[in-house]
């Protein structure tokens, strides 16, 4: 089979689009024809090993499996003898954000993980754009309680997880206000932000005189200081990135303790989980991908790059099939 691989941590010039055995699947296992998969921030910390922490669940000093990839959407073209709820034809998606060796035109993954029935009404490619960062996404909604009236600030409204959390906020009927940049700020508006911001012309910390119960920040560009200001008594700040000396690995416990206003570091948990919340949310039509490019397998080293860049509006697509 065709398939992205790589044998040691680096830059996207250690990836190789190269033919390999096809995976055989165990008694509890799918095997899965890969259709579309994506290329995301998980994808790209993986690759280069960073932060370091990552390494003792993908590998400490090179990388534990040959092929990359977190997420897939895909159809079912073998399954294991102990298999119950999946069948040969079935159309699946899922994710696994410690790896998946999806980048490939076929993977294997046992049925008790991230693996889902995709819903009817949407296709491969757009259902992928659905996982890594709306997984992330559900993991910053569901650290916290929401009540009526409530009202969340979304920095980084316009990447993966921004957009994702922006929609699965509007699905709660709170009060969302998004930041973005000039290019989406339609985007931001037709996926139901109350309240935008561009942040190429405006700093939303300076700018907005809002209290919020809740500022999440998809894209750890700001810090607790900076939006402790913004938020109401007994209000939540949530980042995705670590931040300036891994402050947000300590400030949860601190402002537990000392003040009225928390940090809370959303550790992600339950790939499965997310991925029939998702799954649910497509279903009733409350959820759309945001999709920015799409590459084909002999391009991976450039969507590698395209994602590091930082430039990304929600998801870069890799398509191994239909």
């Amino acid at each position: 089979m065709k398939a992205i691989t790589r044998n040691q941590y680096g830059s996207p010039d250690v990836l190789e689009l190269k033919e390999i055995d096809e995976p055989v699947p165990k008694n509890d296992e799918l095997l899965i024809r890969v259709y579309t998969t994506t290329v995301n921030r998980t994808d790209c910390g993986i690759l280069r090993g960073k932060p370091f922490p990552i390494r003792f669940f993908t590998g400490l000093l090179k990388p534990s499996t040959l092929v990359p990839g977190t997420d897939f959407a895909g159809k079912v073209v073998g399954i294991g003898g102990a298999v119950k709820d999946f069948k040969v034809g079935d159309r699946v998606w899922g994710l696994d954000d410690e790896g998946l060796s999806s980048h490939a035109e076929y993977m294997v993954i046992r049925e008790s993980r991230g693996v889902a029935h995709m819903p009817e009404n949407i296709a491969y490619e757009e259902v992928v754009a659905c996982g890594e960062g709306a997984h992330y996404a559900y993991n910053f909604v569901n650290k916290v309680a929401f009540t009526a009236g409530d009202k969340v600030l979304v920095n980084g409204a316009t990447g993966a997880i921004g957009s994702a959390a922006l929609q699965i906020l509007k699905s709660m009927e709170v009060y969302v206000t998004a930041v973005g940049n000039t290019k989406n700020l339609a985007l931001l508006k037709s996926l139901g932000a109350d309240k935008v911001y561009n942040y190429e012309t405006e700093e939303f910390t300076e700018v907005d005189d809002e209290k919020y119960n809740f500022v999440f920040d998809a894209v750890g560009k700001s810090t607790f200081g900076k939006c402790k200001k913004m938020l109401l008594p007994n209000g939540v700040y949530i980042s995705s990135e670590l931040g300036p000396n891994a402050e947000n690995l300590y400030l949860p416990l601190l402002t537990k303790f000392k003040g009225d206003k928390r940090v809370i570091f959303p550790i992600p948990q339950d790939c499965r989980k997310s991925i029939l919340y998702i799954s649910d949310l497509i279903r009733e039509g409350k959820f759309r991908p945001v999709i920015d490019r799409r590459y084909q397998p002999e391009e991976i080293r450039e969507a590698y790059r395209y994602v590091e860049s930082g430039q990304k509006t929600g998801n870069v697509i890799v398509r191994f099939g239909e």
